[in-house]
């Protein structure tokens, strides 16, 4: 039924949530227990330190504000950008001409329009069910102007359901190719229901 599949996808989303950051579901909960939260901290402190530039990409925009606070404290800066951001534009002149070495932005503010060539490195926080929404998000940094080669990485909690969520994105890449090529022998070991 409609009402079953409702609490179902919450279900889902909050499991989500939960392997990004706990206080996304608890805001009283303690932040040291997220070690997508620990790993994020460590690259972005890497990444300061070798003055390379990323974009940080998160469907969740509640969790780029928290990380937002967590940079702050420890004088990381950045720019930002969601659905909700008015001067667009200056906020991305400021990342392609200044120092920040970050800027995160929502999956969804992020999608279109955007020539981002400072950076060198692409985070995505959380999985996409549509591997192609992170493929245009990457595509950010691979625009005409970058000169660099760009580093993608993917935070993927280990044991949650995003790693089910990336097992089934790779599944889906797989059939795709093997369709677009039409190439049987790419679709053996798929199953009917896989089909």
């Amino acid at each position: 039924t409609g009402r079953a599949a409702f609490h179902g996808l919450t279900a889902l989303l909050r499991r989500r949530q939960m392997a990004c950051d706990p206080r996304l579901v608890d805001a009283a909960a303690d932040p040291t227990r997220s070690a997508k939260r620990e790993a994020f901290l460590e690259l972005a402190r890497q990444l300061k330190e070798e003055g390379r530039r990323a974009l940080v990409f998160s469907g969740f925009r509640q969790l780029l504000e928290l990380w937002r606070g967590d940079l702050d404290a420890e004088g990381i800066t950045y720019e930002y950008l969601d659905g909700t951001t008015s001067d667009r534009d200056a906020r991305v002149h400021r990342f392609q001409t200044g120092t920040a070495p970050l800027f995160l932005i929502s999956l969804k503010a992020g999608g279109t329009g955007l020539n981002l060539t400072a950076a060198d490195t692409v985070i995505h926080v959380d999985p996409w069910w549509n591997p192609a929404v992170e493929e245009q998000a990457t595509d950010r940094a691979h625009r005409m102007g970058q000169t660099r080669s760009v580093t993608v990485y993917r935070l993927v909690a280990e044991g949650t359901v995003e790693e089910k969520i990336t097992r089934l994105k790779a599944r889906k890449k797989d059939l795709a190719d093997a369709v677009v090529r039409e190439d049987q022998g790419a679709l053996r070991g798929l199953s009917e229901s896989d089909v």
